[in-house]
């Protein structure tokens, strides 16, 4: 591979259901322990750096099920979701620095503010957009202080705190690495502010280069620096001809009424502007998928959130793939429909071809400088 290469590896765990079709109401997975168990020890084995446990009110707890999980890991790194809001710092930096101690340092952290307001009124949140990544803001200075070390008193909009304090320190200091993806100006905001991984859905390349380079500009306007991650499908196969068949059979059950249902409730339902970006993608229309090469967005046909998966041969998804790296992505967290059998695909076509192998060693935690060197002495308390 070039310089500009995947460095990091992710799975995804399907906590809220799993199957061979998408908008199919038969052969459908439930999310076991057991299945959930199974998909993460085969990617411990397989040689990816971790999975992503995602959040809403359509998944298991996020908390819960790698709690469950990690101890039948060995080197997995679990990707948690947290979302300010429903959850005070204070007991969210608990849980971070806890879980990060008995994981041995196998813990990061993904912010998700939400983008679906009905969802979030149901768990008592009500406030709009940018207000929220308002209340973000504030919830990640109160939670980032706790875990640093310290007592803590803020004053905020939305959050208040005095004499804060976490006396059990995380592993990885001085926190666990922050992943946080959004697309609207308020989101990159926040990712420039605190986070050291900045999440992109997978547009195209020209789209995710206008991330990019917005967050980016938005951090140097801090004297920080991010890097840079993408959540894609990957749809690999021996032949392109098989991995678009592969494609076609996915959504082979899917039915128009049920396609324009999901189009209804992207577009009215959700005020994210990822979610916008991604539904633009193919508004809704089955007879034009392929986006960009080998980009297709199928899977957001029915599905919120990542839509689109990358499809062809091994050599082929590589060579896409280190286009985006080209663009500054380091990382990725991928999916497949089934995941326990798209995991073995993945890493049994495509990872010999990106350089990875079974026993591949622990890759560094993708952070920034804000890891690197020097230490930390006292911390004083954050002002509101």
């Amino acid at each position: 591979m070039s310089a500009a290469a995947i460095e990091n590896f992710y799975w995804f765990l399907p906590t809220g259901g799993d199957g061979a079709y998408l908008g199919a109401t038969h052969g459908q997975r439930p999310a076991t322990n057991r299945y959930l168990r199974e998909i993460a020890e085969a990617t411990d084995r397989l040689g990816y750096d971790g999975v992503l446990l995602p959040t809403g009110r359509g998944c298991e707890d996020a908390w819960t099920v790698a709690s469950s999980i990690v101890t039948h890991t060995e080197r997995l790194r679990y990707l948690v979701a947290v979302r300010p809001g429903t959850i005070l710092p204070s007991e969210a930096a608990r849980q971070a620095s806890a879980f990060d101690r008995l994981s041995e340092g196998r813990l990061a952290v993904n912010v998700v503010v939400g983008g679906r307001p009905f969802e979030l009124a149901g768990d008592g949140i009500f406030l709009d957009h940018d207000e929220r990544y308002v209340q973000a803001n504030e919830f990640l200075r109160i939670w980032r202080a706790l875990l640093e070390g310290g007592n803590v008193d803020f004053t905020g909009k939305h959050l208040q705190v005095t004499g804060g304090r976490v006396p059990f320190v995380p592993v990885q200091r001085p926190h666990p690495p922050l992943f946080l993806g959004g697309s609207s100006p308020a989101a990159q905001e926040l990712a420039a502010e605190h986070v050291e991984m900045y999440l992109t859905w997978g547009e195209t390349p020209a789209g995710v280069a206008e991330k990019i380079a917005a967050v980016r500009a938005r951090a140097a306007r801090r004297g920080r620096t991010v890097r840079f991650g993408i959540r894609l499908h990957l749809i690999v196969r021996e032949t392109a001809a098989e991995a678009w068949a592969a494609a076609e059979r996915l959504i082979s059950k899917l039915p128009d009424d049920v396609i324009a249902d999901a189009h209804r409730a992207q577009t009215l339902e959700s005020d994210s502007e990822g979610q916008r970006r991604m539904t633009a993608l193919h508004n809704g229309d089955r007879r034009k998928l392929e986006v960009s090469p080998n980009l297709w967005a199928g899977v957001g046909l029915v599905r919120g959130g990542a839509g689109t998966a990358l499809v062809g041969d091994p050599e082929t998804v590589a060579q896409r793939l280190n286009e985006y790296a080209a663009l500054g992505i380091d990382t990725v967290i991928g999916s497949g429909f089934p995941h326990l059998e798209e995991a073995y695909r993945v890493a049994e076509l495509l990872f010999p071809v990106l350089g990875r192998g079974r026993e591949a060693t622990r890759a560094p935690i993708p952070v920034g400088p804000y890891f690197g060197g020097g230490s930390l002495s006292g911390v004083p308390a954050v002002a509101g």
